[in-house]
């Protein structure tokens, strides 16, 4: 199994925000320069089956770019495990339990991802990268699905993932 880990792309400022913040949507230049990132996306997971996204507005959208990117239409569904404070342990339970998808997408939000993605790598609760918005990481399970035993094949930011979309 692989694990794309994706944070939301550029949303709406918190500052000027006129809602609660778990509706702020993605900006116009974010929707546009994601779209592209998930073309590339794409291009580097074919394989991706499902999508889980937190239920946060701006997550949900970055997840729906990424499905209609993918030509094999994978899956979408908003969980719990993805929403801000969830935890590294409520989303391994999540990826255990779908272990026999060959990739699962992540869409979520920082810190909760950098945290994931060390957990993921090391079995610790630290954090070796910071996802921008916007940004990727790819790792892969090649046995158990479980902490520290993920390889990272790839972390890259939303400006390289648009520099390799076809």
């Amino acid at each position: 199994m692989r694990a794309l880990l994706v944070r939301h792309a550029i949303a709406a400022d918190r500052a000027l925000a006129s809602g609660p913040d778990v509706g702020r949507p993605l900006t116009p230049d974010g929707v546009r320069r994601f779209r592209r990132g998930a073309r590339a996306l794409a291009a580097l997971v074919p394989e991706l089956e499902a999508i889980f996204t937190s239920p946060l507005v701006r997550a949900r959208q970055t997840a729906d770019l990424l499905a209609a990117a993918h030509p094999g239409a994978p899956t979408l569904s908003e969980v719990p495990e993805l929403e801000p404070g969830a935890g590294s342990l409520a989303i391994l339970e999540l990826l255990r339990a779908r272990k026999s998808l060959a990739a699962v997408g992540l869409v979520g939000h920082e810190p909760d991802l950098s945290l994931l993605e060390g957990h993921l790598l090391t079995g610790g609760n630290r954090s070796l990268a910071d996802f921008r918005k916007g940004g990727a990481a790819l790792i892969d399970f090649p046995g158990r699905v479980a902490a520290g035993s993920g390889v990272l094949l790839w972390h890259l930011t939303a400006g390289q993932l648009r520099k390799l979309a076809p």
